[in-house]
């Protein structure tokens, strides 16, 4: 089944099953702004591990992901650093930011309705399904989200970096047989 919801949106509903998210073959980027609002950043995190459960009906499926929170770069070495620390990310002590989702809701679009956990405190999160292609048993998604990163009580430096991220979701995934 397809679902067209704009010219630039396509959402193929995989058969039910089991989806194991590749991490060499997937992205997650992000971009905000910094210097009061007025210079861009972008960056990237590498997903550690991931399953997507695609249900029948589709609406019950789930998705839990794992980013490594130490992978967070910008190609700027004190800047990367200084979001690790204890400041920002404290990827010492939270080494993994997860988001985890036990539903999909069809409001004008797809979307994944779910919590993320970033330095231990979880709160909700609604990531916005933009694609979805499946070939030859591969679900190929493309989503996207935008973080408040004060939501989760990171409120470091506040005029010089950037308060809202919007992430670009990038994910290959195999269908796992079922013995």
């Amino acid at each position: 089944m397809t679902s067209r919801m704009t010219s630039t949106e396509t959402v193929e509903v995989p058969a039910a099953g089991t989806y194991r998210i590749e991490p060499d073959e997937s992205t997650v980027s992000f971009a905000t702004r910094h210097m009061f609002g007025l210079a861009p950043v972008r960056g990237t995190f590498a997903l550690r591990e991931g399953v997507v459960h695609v249900a029948d009906p589709v609406q019950t499926s789930a998705v839990r992901a794992t980013i490594a929170a130490d992978s967070f770069d910008t190609g700027l070495a004190a800047r990367d650093n200084t979001v690790r620390s204890g400041q920002y990310l404290d990827v010492a002590k939270h080494p993994d930011i997860t988001f985890t989702a036990n539903g999909v809701a069809h409001d004008g679009g797809w979307v994944l309705r779910g919590t993320l956990t970033v330095r231990g405190r979880t709160e909700p999160l609604d990531v916005r399904v933009d694609e979805v292609r499946v070939l030859d048993g591969t679900l190929r998604l493309r989503a996207t989200a935008e973080v408040d990163r004060y939501a989760w009580d990171i409120t470091a430096m506040k005029g010089m970096t950037g308060r809202r991220l919007r992430f670009t979701l990038s994910l290959s995934a195999t269908q796992v047989a079922i013995a």
